[in-house]
């Protein structure tokens, strides 16, 4: 059975958040653009630990998971988002912070409707982020259906790839995608397999089938936490 054929956990139904519109009158210019520049930052308490996101007029340009500290964090904002100045959000991203937070609360919250900056993000990256956006929580894909859903040019491996850079994690969900079998595949972002684990854990995603993806005696390589239930995930600092 494919993996993302999953059961729906605890009654939490999908709650969809209107982040008002999505397209800028700006849009077509920043295609333009060589990349997506930030014009500010913030940081945010969530349930994981201090998260970052950076944004300018046209959408969101970065989201980053907590690091060991928030020194450390505040130290790659400001080597990512060179020239951008710490605001305090307001308007679609502070919309887009309360809807992480609870997202990462344990509350089933649809992202979708986050605008992005996507410029500098070549065609195929486009594709296969936008197949990965339309995974809900709760459910995953593995890179196989992935590359399925993204086009005949996409395969497993390409996909993977292309969301290792993934600068977007959470609004790109991009740990709702694992490897075929049960098992986690990669993920580039700080805490590696285990913060991965620990995000689906709190969105309650249980496979069908045979233990393995969500098993607290599953490790990937060199993983050394056990799994923790979506409960126990929300809990922890």
């Amino acid at each position: 059975m494919p993996a993302s054929q999953l059961s729906s956990g605890p009654a939490n139904s999908l709650t969809s958040v209107a982040f008002g519109s999505q397209r800028s009158p700006r849009r077509a210019a920043a295609q333009n653009r060589p990349m997506a520049s930030p014009r500010s930052f913030a940081f945010f308490a969530t349930a994981l630990g201090t998260c970052a996101i950076a944004w300018n007029e046209i959408g969101l340009t970065g989201v980053w998971l907590p690091e060991a500290d928030a020194e450390s964090l505040r130290r790659k904002m400001a080597r990512r988002c060179d020239g951008a100045r710490e605001s305090a959000p307001s308007g679609q991203t502070s919309q887009a912070i309360e809807a992480i937070t609870r997202l990462l609360a344990g509350e089933r919250i649809d992202l979708s409707g986050i605008a992005l900056d996507d410029a500098g993000i070549d065609d195929f990256d486009r594709r296969v982020y936008a197949v990965t956006r339309a995974i809900a929580p709760g459910r995953v894909l593995t890179y196989g259906e992935v590359a399925a859903r993204v086009g005949a040019d996409a395969s497993a491996r390409a996909v993977g790839q292309s969301l290792g850079r993934n600068a977007m994690p959470i609004v790109v969900p991009c740990h709702r995608v694992v490897a075929t079998g049960g098992g986690l595949g990669g993920f580039s972002a700080p805490g590696g397999t285990r913060t991965k684990r620990r995000m689906l854990a709190i969105e309650d995603a249980h496979p069908s089938g045979p233990p393995g993806l969500f098993d607290p005696d599953a490790h990937e390589p060199g993983d050394t936490d056990t799994a923790t239930s979506g409960r126990e995930a929300r809990s922890h600092p």
